[in-house]
C-alpha cells in the first residue's frame, strides 16, 4: 500500500521571516488524516531569511533531525553545543528528560533552507544529547546511505527509536532499490529533484507512505535528493 502526500497539500505557515511547509499535523495546522507516521512525528521543510531564526526554546522527549538543504543553520543548546549545519550534514538531537536550543540562519546574506524531523523516542525521559556527522557526496551518489540508526552501525547517528534513514543523491536515469520486510513501515521523501516509485512521479516536497512491501524501487527522472525512512510500526 502507498500513500502519495503531495507537496502542495502540506500545511504552510509564513511568518515573514519563515516560510515553513508541514508535511504533518504541527503547530496551528492539523489534518487528522497526517498526524505522523509510526514513529514518525514531523517534516517541516523550513525557509529561514538571512539573519533570522528561533529563539531559544525547549523541548523534550522527542529525537529531532536537522537536514540542510542549502545554506547554514546555526545551532545552540544548553548542553554548550554550537555548530553550524550545512548540506550534507546530519545532526540529531534528542531532547530527552528536557533540552534547550536555538536556530538561526548562519548567513547574512543568503536564506537558509532545511528539514526538520522530529521522530518519537522509543524510549521517555533520556539523558539530553547532540550528534552531528558529515556525509561527502560520493557516498551517497547512485546509492543509499544510511545517515542514521538506532544503533550508530555504518558511521550514522544514533536515533533513539527503531528506524534506519537513509540518503541519496540520484542521477537522472539511475535507479536505485531498498530492500525491507512486510512488518516494516517506509516514508519517502522528496528533497530535491523527480523520480519514479510505484507507478507515481514525485517532485521535490512530495512524500510517500508505504507499507506491505520488501521492494522500493525508485529511478530518477532528474537529478534527485531522497530520504528514505525504514521504522517500525
Amino acid at each position: 500500500m502507498m500513500t502519495i502526500r503531495r507537496s502542495f497539500e502540506r500545511g504552510i505557515a509564513n511568518h515573514g521571516w519563515l516560510n515553513s511547509h508541514h508535511t504533518f499535523s504541527f503547530g496551528g495546522y492539523y489534518d487528522a488524516q497526517f498526524m505522523g507516521f509510526g514513529p514518525l512525528r514531523v517534516i517541516n521543510e523550513d525557509r529561514v531569511q538571512p539573519g533570522e531564526g528561533f529563539p531559544t526554546h525547549g523541548h523534550s522527549d522527542m529525537e529531532i533531525i536537522s537536514y540542510v538543504v542549502e545554506g547554514g543553520l546555526e545551532h545552540k543548546d544548553t548542553l554548550g553545543t554550537g555548530s553550524i549545519i550545512r548540506p550534507g550534514d546530519v545532526q540529531r538531537m534528542s531532547a530527552g528528560s528536557g533540552i534547550r536550543h536555538s536556530e538561526y540562519n548562519a548567513s547574512t546574506d543568503d536564506p537558509v533552507h532545511f528539514l526538520q524531523i522530529w521522530i518519537m523516542p522509543e524510549k521517555n525521559g533520556i539523558a539530553p544529547s547532540y550528534e552531528q556527522k558529515a556525509y561527502p557526496d560520493a557516498e551517497k551518489t547512485g546509492q543509499w546511505r544510511l545517515v542514521g540508526s538506532n544503533d550508530g552501525r555504518d558511521g550514522s547517528v544514533i536515533i533513539h527509536q527503531d528506524v534506519a534513514l537513509y540518503s541519496t543523491l540520484l542521477p537522472a536515469g539511475k535507479t536505485v532499490d531498498h530492500a525491507t520486510t512486510k512488518d516494516r513501515l517506509i516514508w519517502i521523501q522528496a528533497v530535491k529533484g523527480e523520480f519514479e516509485l510505484g507507478g507515481e512521479t514525485l517532485a521535490a516536497g512530495d512524500g510517500a507512505a508505504i507499507s506491505d512491501k520488501e521492494l522500493i524501487s525508485i529511478t530518477a527522472a532528474k537529478d534527485s535528493e531522497i530520504l528514505l525512512f525504514d521504522m517500525t510500526r
